[in-house]
């Protein structure tokens, strides 16, 4: 099928359900299904795919959105940055209102303890810096394998057009590492993996043959309209059935096998593969991106020896576990109480990307039954 046209959207999803129905038939038991990017999740709910599929299908949400994903102690980290004098921080807008240990960047600068400005790309934080060279920009460098390379571009752009006040947080984290951490828990019982399309592009649809091989289990890279999602799917469930598990890529048009080797090459020249810390995971060994030593002098945790402590999460706060796959949003005590995208608690409720935002904006958010309507969450602590 041709997934490129758009005039035959519709009639390709829906011949591509009315195939998943025909074959959950055989299925025996119950296929959980997990989808490891943020963006995939907004989809999904926005279009109404949960509540297209036959009900022996579950769809859990992984750790796939950069901003869940990063523990309050980081953003600490850019807390400290900004309360300097004469630093900006610059930085993308669903930063803005994560809760650190002491309150969120909205916060410091509402309180007029913080200067913080909101930009669209690391670029535009080194374009910041050249127009105020009175002021010392810092950018925090959070995200995955998708916008890694953009952060090395702009490290480099850097060093060659001599602006000396700008510098980077590093803490962007890569994908693959955190997955074999993620299904090294048996009691996600997870059948596939739904691969993130974006990240896929930079690091290829090779990158997961290694879990495949080590966990039996399949991965589907899909891009993110409904067609894209549910060919991604449909294939899971071919594979569940036939047995044969592998890396299928159902997203040709944009990811190769290789992936793209000259983003590649600029993460491998900028940075090292260092140990890094996860909301809800803890450290993991090589997830996370360092500058080499030779970029030194662009790493703001050094230039204004910026500490991290370890932070704990807000009382009651279950985004941990909601990025683990281990509980549903509305199984939190906070869900839809004292969490709500006008008052977040965790970062789950705050990105665009998040979890519990998700099923916050497109599901009932008064919905209480801790049973989602494809099954029952699995490991719930």
């Amino acid at each position: 099928m041709n997934l490129d046209d758009p005039f035959r959207e519709r009639e390709v999803c829906a011949a591509l359900l009315e195939e998943i129905r025909r074959l959950s038939t055989a299925v025996a038991g119950p296929v959980r299904i997990m989808e490891v990017c943020g963006t995939h999740t907004v989809s999904i709910f926005r279009h109404g795919i949960r509540s297209l599929l036959p009900k022996n299908i579950t769809l859990l949400s992984g750790p796939g959105c950069p901003v869940c994903v990063t523990p309050a102690g980081h953003i600490d980290l850019c807390l400290q940055a900004a309360a300097l004098p004469g630093v900006i921080l610059a930085t993308f807008g669903d930063l803005l209102r994560v809760p650190g240990s002491s309150g969120s960047l909205a916060d410091a600068r509402a309180r007029g303890e913080a200067q913080v400005e909101v930009v669209y790309s690391p670029m535009d934080a080194l374009d910041l810096a050249r127009k105020k060279p009175e002021a010392q920009v810092v950018f925090p460098g959070i995200g995955f394998e998708t916008t890694a390379p953009t952060l090395a571009a702009t490290v480099l752009a850097a060093e060659q057009r001599r602006v000396e006040n700008f510098s980077i947080i590093p803490l962007a984290k890569t994908m693959p590492v955190v997955l074999k951490e993620l299904l090294a828990d048996a009691e996600l019982e997870l059948s596939g993996l739904l691969c993130p399309g974006h990240v896929s592009a930079i690091i290829g649809a090779d990158a997961y043959q290694p879990l495949v091989e080590r966990y039996k289990l399949g991965c589907a890279v899909a891009g993110f309209e409904p067609a894209d999602i549910l060919a991604g799917l449909l294939a899971l469930l071919q594979q569940e059935l036939s047995g044969d598990k592998r890396v299928q890529n159902c997203y040709s048009r944009v990811v190769t096998d290789k992936g793209n080797r000259r983003a590649q090459a600029l993460l491998t020249r900028v940075f090292d593969e260092v140990p890094s810390e996860w909301r809800g995971l803890g450290h993991i060994a090589s997830s996370g991106l360092a500058l080499k030593s030779n970029f030194a002098v662009f790493d703001a945790s050094k230039r204004f020896e910026l500490t991290a402590s370890a932070a704990a999460d807000p009382p009651g706060c279950r985004c941990g576990l909601v990025l683990k796959g281990r509980i549903l949003p509305p199984e939190c005590p906070l869900y839809g109480r004292a969490c709500t995208p006008l008052s977040p608690v965790g970062p789950c409720m705050v990105s665009t990307e998040g979890t519990c935002a998700a099923y916050y904006r497109y599901s009932d958010h008064q919905y209480s039954n801790p049973r989602s309507e494809h099954g029952e969450a699995k490991g719930r602590t």
